[in-house]
């Protein structure tokens, strides 16, 4: 099936074109643009993406890593940590879609890879992981994309679905249900290790988790039908830890989900976002997140918001038309 382009004028508001205004951004920004968007020529698309390593955000991020693996903080804090530090700046680079054959890639990753440990977890090294599965899905994640081995880190998150077929933090002090949170955590990670050749029983389980978030329409209690979180209906952007709609459903949009009716509402939230000038507004920002001055602040329109939904929209859209 073929894609029809995003229309040259998505979302007009006088003169406001949402393109062309995500295309006059960063490399981060505009190579995905070209390519989950507008469907430009793949060695345009490569070329744009190239830039992420030696220009805007990617480079200054890439730049700010000191020599022993680490970004700047306190050892002995929790939030502001080395290891904490590093999972942010990583996955950073990683929503940039910095390439991870890169040699700027290659350097940054081997640096965590050699000296960064959990300190708080047996000085574990940092792509073993630690003992949360909202920590380790995206341990696994990072390791997966940027080709660094984890050892033991996918048996140990299989081990940790539960019952519901969900996964949560809260397991080991008593939790019997799984998280949101959690869980979007682990089905990125374990969708990322499945393109690295993971194996049929992982991909069973990242179904199972899955159908845990759909069962649930992405957003309602599964027993009484009400709504979990308000906050689960703002779009923030990085997300980090937390999950929202958007989350989700790009998620299942990577994952080459065929939508149906159980993603439905989650959907018009997301189209009910939108401003009147096309674009959508960062919500929720989550104060345990790096500040790369991006030119983003709650309540503006923000390029990554209007990115993701665009292209959560058009995959949905084009699933409808097929």
């Amino acid at each position: 099936m073929s894609r029809k382009p995003v229309s040259d004028n998505p979302g007009m508001t006088g003169n406001t074109n949402v393109i062309d205004w995500l295309l006059d951004a960063d490399p981060a920004i505009r190579w995905q643009v070209m390519h989950d968007l507008t469907d430009a020529p793949p060695d345009a698309v490569a070329a744009e993406r190239a830039r992420v390593a030696t220009e805007g955000w990617g480079a200054q991020l890439l730049a700010a890593q000191s020599p022993d693996g680490h970004w700047g903080s306190d050892p002995s804090a929790w939030v502001g940590s080395a290891e904490w530090t590093c999972l942010l700046n990583l996955m950073w680079l990683r929503d940039m879609g910095l390439d991870p054959s890169s040699p700027e890639a290659r350097r940054a990753v081997g640096l965590v890879r050699d000296n960064v440990t959990w300190h708080w977890w047996d000085d574990n090294l940092f792509f073993v992981g630690e003992v949360e599965p909202c920590i380790n899905g995206r341990v696994l994640a990072l390791g997966a994309y940027f080709g660094e081995a984890a050892p033991g880190l996918v048996e140990r998150l299989l081990g940790e679905q539960m019952a519901d077929d969900g996964w949560n933090c809260e397991q080991e002090n008593g939790s019997t249900r799984g998280s949101f949170h959690s869980t979007i955590n682990v089905l990125e990670g374990l969708l990322e290790h499945e393109r690295t050749g993971g194996s049929a029983e992982v991909r069973a389980a990242r179904l199972r988790g899955q159908e845990y978030l759909l069962e649930r329409r992405l957003l309602h209690r599964l027993s009484s039908g009400e709504i979990i979180e308000p906050a689960f209906s703002r779009l923030s952007f990085p997300t980090g830890y937390h999950y929202d709609v958007l989350r989700a459903l790009d998620y299942l949009r990577d994952a080459e989900f065929q939508p149906d009716e159980r993603i439905a509402e989650a959907i018009e939230v997301v189209r009910r976002r939108r401003g009147e000038d096309g674009r959508w507004p960062l919500e929720n920002p989550h104060s345990d997140q790096l500040d790369l001055e991006m030119d983003e602040a709650e309540g503006k329109p923000s390029r990554w918001n209007t990115l993701r939904a665009l292209r959560v929209l058009r995959w949905y859209e084009a699933s409808r038309e097929a």
